[in-house]
């Protein structure tokens, strides 16, 4: 069952990683940061984290960092409820065996 949801969504969450991917290194390319810091820097911003130590300081670098963190909360939503899907199936599993008894 979770297998075959996770499945269905695995390919809009790898078009959402490879998003956030793309559009850091556009980023750190205008900030002259290697392809690492802007890897760390896109998924830093994605996870809402934004420790600051890498931030862009152009207009368009700043609008790019917007639109992955917004990517990146949908990516998180995903995860989160997938993460919820697995634990209700894993509850009602339980719930099952038990009554069965």
């Amino acid at each position: 069952k979770l297998g075959a949801l996770v499945l269905t969504f695995s390919p809009l969450i790898v078009f959402l990683i490879a998003v956030i991917s793309t559009l850091a290194i556009v980023i750190g390319k205008k900030e002259n940061w290697s392809v690492t810091d802007s890897l760390y820097f896109g998924f830093i911003t994605a996870t809402t984290v934004g420790y600051g130590d890498f931030r862009p300081s152009t207009r368009r670098g700043k609008w790019l960092a917007i639109i992955i963190a917004m990517f990146g909360l949908m990516l998180t939503g995903i995860v989160v409820a997938l993460a919820v899907e697995s634990a209700s199936q894993a509850y009602a599993a339980i719930k099952e065996q038990a009554t069965a008894r």
